[in-house]
């Protein structure tokens, strides 16, 4: 699976490596250099930033689902206080 980035945000990061490397690296960086760099970083190590995020999003998921009863459960016929009896009329003319 390729990774891709919208094109606001491969502006940004564009812009952002190319100033961590003026900055960090004390030396220029040109524009074919700086997108050839973030389409390294997103096929070589972005498989496994996604990986990463995919699994903790199971366990996320798995959490979540095994408190599924004590987090949405409604009891049932609660109308009728606890050992209230049911009355019924007493009809004479039976």
């Amino acid at each position: 699976m390729t990774l891709a980035l919208s094109a606001d945000s491969r502006k940004y990061a564009l812009a952002s490596l190319k100033r961590f490397w003026t900055e960090k690296m004390e030396g220029e960086i040109g524009e074919l250099q700086t997108m050839a760099l973030l389409d390294f970083f997103l096929k070589e190590i972005g498989p496994s930033i996604y990986n990463s995020a995919v699994a903790d999003v199971q366990v996320y998921l798995r959490d979540r689902l095994a408190d599924l009863d004590g987090t949405i459960f409604e009891p049932e016929f609660t109308f009728w206080p606890k050992g209230a009896s049911v009355r019924r009329k007493h009809d004479p003319g039976l």
